[in-house]
């Protein structure tokens, strides 16, 4: 398929989000940067509301990357041992402060380079975090941005950073950002993975009827 055809289709796409969300803003609960990386580290296979739940207790005892000498990995487990894979995520969190502490005096790098070689920190959650602190262009892709970028017909990736090369590529990059959060928004209100109901989803149907899906 030729650009002009990505570009109608872009166009319609994100002519509704910016209608349907003007402003996305995240919807993690942080109070500062350190949290929020914690936050997002702790989002991977679990789901956002659990998380926020968890972290409104969690960050009245951890705020400070030095908070941590207090915890004891198994401490950690305890707060978030409700939500998927928290024997590693609580393990991350310890040695990832303690990184902090040691190497950065408790400050974050806004570089993904630096931000990838911390202890749990991975290229969506660190592309996730730049997202929200900076400026730098990125445009992370998790399930529900792979989701959509598929039922879209605007993605063929079998996998994330496929897909995330995609979504660079076809959408202008000063949007990268506002489009992240509205994909996700979008993905969860109107074209979940399951009990999709493919009527009630606002852009594919119009791209179905500007006969822009193949499928």
């Amino acid at each position: 398929m030729n650009l002009l055809f990505f570009k109608k289709k872009t166009e319609i796409i994100e002519k509704i989000l910016d209608s349907l969300y003007p402003n996305p803003r995240s919807t993690l609960y942080y109070i500062n940067e350190y949290t929020l990386l914690i936050a997002i580290l702790l989002t991977a296979k679990s789901k956002e509301k659990k998380v926020n739940e968890i972290t409104k207790c969690l960050f009245k005892k951890i705020k400070y990357p030095k908070d941590i000498l207090h915890f004891s990995v198994e401490k950690i487990k305890n707060f978030i041992k409700n939500i998927g894979l928290h024997n590693k995520k609580s393990k991350n969190i310890y040695d990832l402060s303690i990184t902090l502490l040691k190497n950065y005096n408790s400050f974050i790098p806004k570089n993904i380079s630096k931000l990838k070689s911390l202890p749990g920190i991975g290229h969506k959650t660190a592309s996730v975090f730049l997202s929200h602190v900076s400026n730098i262009p990125v445009f992370p892709v998790d399930s529900h941005i792979h989701r959509m970028m598929n039922r879209w017909e605007l993605s063929n990736g079998k996998n994330v950073k496929k897909t995330e090369e995609d979504a660079k590529r076809i959408f202008n990059k000063k949007n990268w950002k506002k489009l992240h959060f509205q994909i996700i928004f979008y993905a969860r209100e109107y074209s979940p993975s399951q009990n999709w109901d493919l009527n009630k989803d606002i852009i594919y149907q119009k791209l179905l009827k500007k006969k822009l899906l193949e499928r």
